[in-house]
């Protein structure tokens, strides 16, 4: 028993020789700002669900049609599947292993190794059949965490297969809402376009009229035509765009470009522009799905460090056997067939030549470098944040001249018309208050489509939907 313990410490003794804590590797969280510089100085109170178009029915349609057959989603669930099993195979290595087998041998001997002949009345069958069967079983104890490092690990990556599902999840809600209002803002323009031609139509006819009746030469008549054909031109330009925009919602939602088409053609309220909701910086850790699986990512290589750490020490491993062994198969089953086995085996490493150093090493630089993702997605969801903020304070002055500018416009060729008609003003004034007019409403609602998209963007760079380990 003390030539057993003596062995068993020169074993943990040599073990501890190259055994050692992981290395330490500088993982401080990055310092935020106390606020965005973009931001609303005061609070607005509205929610961050409210930057979506949530009430428009094509939105709604279509995310439903993508959360159930869009590719990427289904993708983002294959990578959840593969990681889950990472985390199962993991588990079940902590756990016996169980086995067993089953076997039929035939021995033949040569009576002329027992070295001489044998005593009379001794004989030897020199060719006989062997019946066998066990069960075996071993346990890896993991006295130091080798595994349940790595079941910690891999749950960490099953985490970070969650949060970048949710991140895919945003971002589809987030491509399928700027469609939509693509889609919404393209009618705005078409309807603005169209009451510019039905004006310039109006002058062709007037300057027609005044032709016909010789008060004025045919070049008015021929400049009315000239921005009728631009209104014209324009109006037909937008058909390229709406093939743009049901071609990305294929791409989005995995729909038929007709399903697509059907969707979009239903019929929704004006649109409001919310004002943007006030969030801090340390949101940003909490919410955007990018940043969590980051930092889950640098959970699980955290723990394969420490697991390739641990393999410094020894491995304790238990094993037994049970099974039957017999010469004859009809006593198979007797109970003097009956054999097992049991014991206990040490493993360390006394002399690998750096192997196990060059593990760590690796498992040390992937640390490393999953602390400087993590780092890259926190400055990259405040950069978005930012963007996105300074984005809706410019788009919505943008808005508010778009909207003064098509009031004055529309003022000023109204006016002209009306002097026009009462012999006041000459038709070449009315011509250009039109010109300047034009396309004044479509700048007004490519304006507004700017900054419902601008809110869109925030609703994406402030996490959007609260993201959990297990989405979708």
């Amino acid at each position: 028993m003390k030539a057993r313990l003596l062995v068993l410490a020169s074993a943990l003794a040599l073990g501890a020789c190259v055994a050692g804590p992981a290395p330490e590797i500088d993982t401080l969280l990055p310092a935020l700002p106390e606020r965005f510089a973009f931001a609303p100085d005061a609070a607005t109170g509205e929610s961050l669900a409210a930057l979506l178009p949530s009430e428009d029915p094509a939105f709604r349609g279509l995310t439903a049609l993508a959360l159930t057959d869009a590719p990427t989603l289904a993708e983002a669930v294959a990578r959840i599947e593969i990681a889950r099993a990472g985390v199962a195979r993991t588990g079940a290595e902590r756990l016996p292993s169980i086995g067993g087998d089953a076997s039929v041998t035939g021995v033949r001997s040569n009576p002329d190794q027992f070295g001489g002949p044998l005593p009379a009345g001794t004989a030897v069958d020199s060719e006989r059949l062997r019946y066998g069967a066990n069960v075996t079983a071993s346990w890896d104890m993991d006295l130091f965490g080798r595994l349940r490092a790595r079941e910690q690990a891999a749950q960490a990556r099953l985490d970070a297969a969650g949060f970048a599902a949710a991140a895919v999840r945003n971002a589809l809600l987030a491509e399928i809402a700027a469609a939509t209002i693509d889609w919404r803002t393209l009618a705005a323009r078409q309807t603005a376009l169209e009451q510019d031609l039905a004006a310039a139509e109006e002058l062709m006819r007037l300057a027609g009229v005044r032709e016909r009746a010789g008060i004025a030469p045919g070049f008015d008549r021929v400049r009315a035509e000239g921005a009728a054909a631009a209104s014209r031109s324009r109006i037909a330009a937008l058909a390229s765009e709406r093939a743009r925009i049901a071609g990305r919602l294929v791409a989005l939602t995995g729909q038929p470009g007709q399903r697509v088409v059907e969707v979009l053609a239903s019929s929704a309220a004006e649109p409001v522009e919310p004002a943007p909701p006030v969030a801090l910086p340390s949101r940003l850790l909490t919410n955007r799905p990018d940043v969590l699986a980051a930092a889950a990512t640098l959970a699980a290589e955290d723990a394969e460090l420490a697991a390739a750490a641990a393999r410094r020490f020894p491995q304790l491993t238990l094993s037994a056997t049970l099974g039957l062994l017999s010469f004859d198969l009809g006593d198979l089953f007797d109970e003097e067939a009956v054999v097992g086995s049991a014991g206990a085996s040490l493993l360390a490493p006394l002399l690998d030549f750096g192997r196990i150093q060059a593990d760590i090493d690796a498992a040390a630089a992937g640390k490393r470098l999953a602390f400087a993702s993590y780092r890259d997605a926190v400055f990259t969801a405040l950069g978005d944040a930012e963007t996105a903020y300074g984005l809706i304070a410019a788009a919505d002055r943008e808005l508010a001249a778009a909207q003064q500018e098509r009031a004055s416009v529309d003022r000023a060729a109204r006016l002209a018309e009306t002097r026009f008609r009462a012999g006041l003003s000459d038709f070449l004034t009315v011509l250009e208050a039109r010109r300047t007019a034009d396309a004044s409403g479509e700048r007004a609602a490519a304006a507004s489509g700017r900054a419902l998209r601008a809110r869109v963007l925030l609703w994406q760079a402030l996490g959007g939907t609260p993201p959990t380990a297990t989405v979708p």
